[in-house]
């Protein structure tokens, strides 16, 4: 293993990932370039002076690829499908005819965010805020604030927290022997969270764009586009639970999820034709996403600090950062920690900022203007204060207990379906 080079006692690695998403957060028109110079860089300092978890040169650099390719193949394929899918989803017109069911003011936006929140729970988080976004741009003639735009982006990583089918990470989780239950213990904060956040969104929208007040004219339901939508989402969860009651291996092996997906949209195409033109503007937004993944792996991150409710305080705020799915797999091998307090940190915590999680890149490709941290932040202030206060509240309600007896039982598991890049 070669020496790695510090500055000022911080490994080289993490500083030029820090100036790659500094450069996101400072370029947010050149994001994609940002990444993609980023990428190289790391990659070519790794080759030449660091090593890839334990494993230096090209060698360890293919055995990192040939690790994550399954979760950047999955992450492409979930990104472009469902931005097909929320088109079908927008075609169907059921947006149009929804301002019939929802309150006329700042209550039909938290109905929203509600509704995107229990989405979120049984769909992937990606498709819910994508749903989510379609129907705010059709309720709101697509003037939607950047406040309102975090809250769908934390309404859906919210409602996939306690779900160990509505988030990666918590299915992870499920994969590695962690019983559900344990995982549905986040949704005590995370009800506490939407509450928090979706109040102040929706009031923040409605003093910038109320809500439509009636189903546009002349609306009717296309119900062979959302009955394609519907083939679309049931073809990822029934991937997702089929394999992963049946054989975890071969998620780790093949991207079964992004194939499901587009074995649908293959199928039902000549039924109603997707807009195949939206592929490109989604393919530089995942192409954008997928550095920052790969960026993340390679970082030499192979231990947490000690596990308590504060290290999984601030994994929250880690993972607004930083890919939540590596960081999950750290604490499944580490053990030692209260599951319900880290699902709800790693699936929430990334809604702080806008590409802190797949959710809020997929929705910036239908929000262009989304893509500035410092508007996010700004404008998504509640998301951060109600990310500390459901913290605080499961922790004041149930209290921190760690899962001590499954600590060596996940490890296993976690270390085979994970960490093959670290073998030398």
């Amino acid at each position: 293993m070669r020496r790695r080079m510090n500055l000022a006692g911080i490994p080289l690695d993490f500083i030029l990932f820090a100036l790659t998403l500094l450069g996101v957060a400072l370029f947010h028109h050149h994001t994609l370039a940002v990444a993609l110079t980023g990428l190289a860089v790391i990659t070519l300092y790794k080759l030449g002076f660091g090593d890839f978890s334990g494993t230096a040169g090209l060698r360890g650099l293919v055995e990192l690829l040939s690790h994550e390719w399954v979760t950047l193949a999955n992450l492409l394929g979930l990104l472009l499908g469902f931005a097909l899918l929320a088109d079908h989803f927008e075609q169907s017109r059921l947006p149009e005819l929804l301002p019939a069911l929802l309150p006329d003011d700042w209550k039909g936006g938290f109905c929203l965010l509600l509704l995107v929140f229990v989405m979120s729970s049984f769909l992937d988080n990606i498709a819910a805020a994508m749903i989510g976004g379609t129907m705010a741009a059709v309720l709101y003639n697509k003037r939607v604030h950047i406040g309102f735009l975090a809250a769908i982006v934390a309404a859906s990583n919210a409602g996939g927290a306690g779900s160990v089918v509505g988030d990666t990470t918590t299915t992870m989780m499920w994969i590695a022997g962690v019983p559900a239950m344990q995982v549905l213990e986040a949704y005590v904060a995370s009800v506490v969270a939407i509450l928090i956040f979706g109040v102040i969104a929706a009031r923040q929208q409605h003093a910038f764009q109320p809500i439509m007040k009636d189903a546009v004219v002349g609306a009717r339901l296309e119900s062979a586009r959302l009955t394609i939508v519907v083939a679309i989402l049931l073809s990822a969860i029934g991937a997702n639970v089929y394999f992963n009651l049946t054989s975890a291996a071969v998620l780790d092996h093949w991207p079964v999820i992004g194939i499901a997906v587009w074995a649908a949209i293959a199928v039902t195409a000549a039924w109603r034709r997707p807009k195949w033109s939206l592929l490109p503007e989604a393919m530089r937004a995942s192409v954008f996403l997928l550095s920052l993944v790969l960026c993340a792996a390679m970082m030499p991150v192979r231990a947490l600090p000690a596990a308590s409710w504060q290290t999984a305080f601030g994994l929250g705020f880690v993972s607004a950062v930083f890919d939540n799915i590596p960081l999950t797999a750290l604490a499944l091998r580490q053990g030692g920690y209260d599951w319900g307090f880290l699902a709800y940190a790693v699936g929430f915590g990334g809604s702080m900022i806008w590409f802190g999680s797949s959710a809020g890149v997929a929705l910036s490709g239908i929000y262009p203007q989304a893509r500035s941290v410092g508007a996010w932040v700004k404008g998504g202030w509640h998301v951060a204060l109600a990310y500390v206060i459901g913290f605080m509240v499961l922790l004041a309600v149930l209290g921190w207990k760690p899962d001590l007896s499954h600590a060596r039982q996940l490890a296993a598991p976690a270390e085979a379906a994970n960490v093959q890049g670290e073998k030398k």
